[in-house]
């Protein structure tokens, strides 16, 4: 039976030996194909051989984006050892959940992180810990490096990386990555995006989410394709770049798009390189779909999440406006129905998102019942709800319960209030997002306190400072003295929206 080559940038090693793979733009770094190959070889002898790991093990990294990630990423495509990328956004005792239940066997952090870094009580319990930097050797020196050949043969189901995405009650979970996940998503991009070798981009989705590696970094090094490297996002710098490189095709949020339209550059700039912008994470307002259209880069709406793919629907360039708001149709090998219950809708009733293809992750690191809770016979239960209308076009009607989406990043207020309650003069709290002119939604926490004590929003905020995300961190805060309930009991969020407007 036919297997998918898993070691791509080894097939373009051969094919294209001296066309430029990545290039990192801080250090003003670049490497072909067969060179960034040949480092690659290295640093997988180097993990199995030196540093004693082997197919299975997992290797965490807790850094910035940063062209070192991308090589161990490969090193560790060909070796079987399966990545971690960690939220370096995160704080030390929200990282030591996902360290204890990852286990890795190598530990690597940025320099810039080291003093979170040894905060972590996970550490002592991990073999290999090791600065980031420690690797950098394997890009800049003249390493020598046989063909790499694994112990044990890579095969399509095996894991290459776990990627943390918080569930609806806040809970992280390891979504699991495998190498035919990853090539399934890229026959999927690429037939819906019209990727070829000559395309390329700037890199700035951070290593901890899916976006940085499936939306276009994998899926263009099957390709053949080429990708700068940025530490951060940075919108005049990005715009430059697109002009000096001729940038074919652009992914962003829409906050991204906003703050580049937003810049005097934005209508200096040459973009007539560009095919078009991959917008996801949100819903891009039309009148931001103007602005870009107004430049001449048409606006390719679309749809993922961590554990289908994630490049599961698009809306077409030519659909923006006329379908705006719309995630367009499911891509080439994705089967999706709208269910509700176990009951299949028909057009323009709203249900919950099912999706089945070979993208779909096989379940998430050592949590079986969450697998069995959002897997059916194959089929994904996304937790969005969407109304497919009788042209076909599929729309997300509502996000998954209570989540909502700040700056890009998803916050899940269990999480929040979970921190919350720990302040010794809380009774209750919850968190609710609300709209925000930079970030696209921010929290906003109601909260009431125990009989006696006393708390204004400014305390509970510098409470947060240190110990919660900054992203997580609600921006605004209102004491009242009982939380609304609903008939059975719950806080009413509903309530507690109206609230917010007042």
């Amino acid at each position: 039976m036919f297997r998918p080559e898993t070691d791509w940038i080894k097939r373009w090693a051969l094919y294209t030996p001296t066309r430029m793979a990545l290039r990192e733009h801080d250090r003003d770094l670049s490497w072909s194909y067969a060179e960034f190959n040949r480092r690659a070889n290295a640093l997988a002898h180097h993990l199995t051989g030196e540093l004693g790991l082997s197919k299975g093990d997992r290797a965490a990294v807790y850094s910035r984006n940063r062209a070192e990630y991308v090589l161990l990423f490969e090193a560790c495509v060909k070796s079987g050892i399966i990545m971690v990328p960690l939220n370096f956004r995160l704080m030390p005792r929200e990282l030591d959940t996902l360290i204890d239940d990852a286990e890795p066997a190598l530990f690597l952090f940025e320099k810039a992180y080291e003093d979170s870094a040894r905060q972590l009580e996970t550490l002592k319990a991990i073999p290999n810990v090791l600065p980031f930097d420690d690797l950098e050797h394997f890009l800049t020196e003249n390493v020598e490096a046989e063909v790499y050949e694994p112990a044990q043969a890579i095969e399509e189901s095996d894991p290459v990386m776990i990627l943390y995405t918080a569930g609806t009650t806040g809970l992280s979970k390891g979504a699991i990555i495998t190498h035919k996940m990853l090539f399934w998503n890229s026959i999927n991009t690429g037939l819906r995006l019209d990727l070829t070798s000559s395309d390329h981009t700037q890199s700035y989705a951070p290593f901890f989410h899916t976006g940085g590696w499936n939306v276009l970094l994998t899926p263009f090094f099957h390709h053949g394709a080429s990708h700068t490297l940025l530490q951060k996002f940075e919108p005049e710098l990005v715009l430059e770049l697109m002009e000096q490189e001729k940038t074919t095709l652009l992914f962003g949020v829409p906050t991204m798009l906003q703050m580049m339209a937003d810049t005097e550059q934005f209508a200096k700039t040459d973009l007539g390189s560009v095919r078009y912008a991959i917008v996801g994470g949100a819903p891009m307002p039309e009148p931001l779909i103007n602005t870009w259209h107004e430049r001449g880069v048409m606006i390719r709406q679309g749809y993922g999440l961590t554990e289908v793919g994630p490049n599961c629907f698009s809306l077409h360039q030519d659909d923006a406006i006329r379908k705006r708001g719309s995630i367009g149709f499911p891509n080439f090998y994705v089967d999706a129905k709208v269910m509700d219950g176990h009951r299949e809708c028909g057009a323009d009733e709203v249900g919950e998102l099912w999706m089945r293809g070979p993208m779909v992750t096989p379940g998430y690191w050592r949590k079986p019942d969450k697998t069995a809770e959002a897997i059916t016979d194959g089929w994904f239960h996304t937790g969005d709800m969407v109304i497919r209308d009788p042209e076909g076009f599929y729309s997300v009607v509502d996000r998954k319960k209570n989540m909502y989406i700040s700056g890009g990043e998803n916050v899940y207020p269990a999480d929040v209030e979970r921190f919350l309650y720990t302040h010794p003069a809380v009774h209750e709290v919850a968190v609710i997002g609300v709209p925000d002119e930079q970030w696209g939604e921010v929290g906003h926490a109601f909260y009431s306190t125990k009989p006696g004590e006393s708390l204004d929003g400014e305390e509970l905020k510098t409470y947060c400072k240190g110990q919660l995300a900054t992203f997580k961190t609600p921006r605004h805060y209102t004491q009242i003295d009982d939380l609304p309930k609903n008939d059975a009991g719950k806080i009413n969020r509903i309530a507690l929206r109206e609230l917010s407007r007042e």
